[in-house]
């Protein structure tokens, strides 16, 4: 095929074949199809938009262009949802291991942040020593133990998407929606879902702006996810206001913790049942019951521990939430868990009684800043002379085996009668 002529043909408005998509996209994972060429023809998607049939084809030729999760025939009905983002949107947190207590899996697949909202993986990893790198067979043996995972997009998963997506972040066409749907969709898919209920949000705080837009890219992602095999459910959610009362990772991973525990705000578990009720068999009211009395807590810390975790920390973050809003000052609360150095708290304790709380904390900032910068230094200063000590070494040691050689070879002739 000739990848000009496919260029002028989404150019000019026309449908391409599920061969022809699939020939630029396996030839651009292979490095065989320019970048150049292939921004080209972003730029075409963008303005000529994509018809359903092809929007499928690209999902799954972006899927297939890595590898996909594999399970055993018995295995439990696979589970996910995915969201759109928002300011606070934490429903990630606390609806994966709900629906793990239904005896489901949960193979979820996350991201970072997209612009100005924070991501899953951002959240989770302000849990001291939270590991979402788990390798593949490493995930699927936590699958059949706890029910769940939650872990980035690997290396060998649709590949072709993060090329690809690195080439529209820089040419302006991130926003065309059959791309969107595509991405959104084979990572997804890549997961081998047998249900997927998508939160697709709204207004000033989400990427939608508008009601219509995101009822618009709700139906195109369930529609390649039905044209796929998958029962995919959608809610359209507003985002005009953050979720819950909290905003900023470790923030926001307390009071998930609250609503896990029986409590946090009400927006937050409304939201996550109604998601939950998309994909899992039980009802409404046992799905309140697991969060009320525990049971989805104690998925969660599972979840922690088995992803290299310090669960304790989880407890000691909810207990500095709960005395923020008890009226203690911030400073006080840290220094009660002993979260932080004494030194850390004391000058956020000083920025409080003065008043000038957001200056002492980028003060803070600055000072760990200069001892990271100082102790990166003094560790770059020490490897030139290990290296060349470790050289030294090396070429001694081939030096006296050669010597050694030369030594016993003369030796040996020396005692060879003449």
């Amino acid at each position: 095929m000739h990848v000009p002529s496919l260029i002028e043909k989404k150019r000019e408005g026309q449908e391409l074949s599920a061969e022809e998509i699939d020939y630029l996209i396996m030839g651009f994972t292979r490095g065989e199809i320019a970048d150049y060429q292939m921004s080209a023809w972003a730029m075409a998607v963008f303005f000529r938009g994509m018809t359903p049939a092809e929007t499928q084809h690209l999902t799954k030729s972006m899927m297939e262009s890595g590898r996909t999760l594999d399970y055993a025939a018995d295995s439990p009905p696979k589970v996910d949802k995915h969201s759109t983002g928002g300011i606070g949107d934490k429903i990630s947190l606390v609806l994966a291991p709900l629906l793990a207590c239904d005896e489901v899996w949960v193979p979820m697949i996350s991201g970072r942040a997209l612009g100005i909202t924070g991501g899953t993986l951002d959240k989770l990893e302000s849990i001291p020593g939270f590991n979402v790198h788990i390798d593949e067979r490493r995930a699927l043996a936590q699958l059949e133990s706890i029910g769940l995972f939650i872990i980035g997009q690997t290396e060998d998963i649709c590949p072709a998407d993060k090329k690809l997506y690195a080439l529209r972040d820089v040419t302006g066409t991130v926003p065309s929606q059959a791309l969107i749907v595509a991405s959104i969709m084979s990572k997804k898919l890549a997961e081998n879902l047998d249900r997927l209920v998508l939160d697709v949000k709204f207004g000033s705080g989400a990427f939608m702006k508008t009601r219509k837009e995101a009822k618009q890219l709700a139906a195109s992602m369930t529609k390649v996810g039905k044209l796929m095999g998958v029962r995919v459910s959608h809610l359209l959610s507003p985002m005009d206001e953050p979720l819950g009362r909290t905003v900023g990772n470790a923030l926001e991973v307390a009071e998930c913790v609250e609503v896990l525990q029986g409590g946090g705000p009400r927006d937050i578990i409304e939201l996550t049942l109604d998601l939950a009720e998309q994909v899992s068999s039980a009802p409404r009211a046992k799905l309140a019951g697991w969060l009320s009395d525990g049971m989805a807590w104690r998925k969660f810390i599972s979840l922690v521990y088995a992803q290299d975790g310090d669960a304790s920390t989880l407890e000691k973050l909810a207990e500095v939430r709960r005395a923020v809003i008890d009226g203690a000052n911030l400073s006080a609360a840290l220094s009660a868990q002993n979260l932080f150095p004494d030194l850390f708290t004391d000058m956020m304790a000083v920025g409080e009684q003065t008043g000038h709380f957001a200056k002492t904390m980028q003060t803070i900032a600055d000072v760990y800043e200069r001892e990271l910068d100082r102790t990166v230094k003094v560790i770059s200063a020490l490897i030139p002379p290990v290296i060349i000590v470790l050289i030294a070494i090396v070429v001694g040691f081939v030096v006296y085996s050669i010597l050694s050689a030369v030594f016993e070879m003369t030796h040996s002739l020396q005692l060879r009668p003449h």
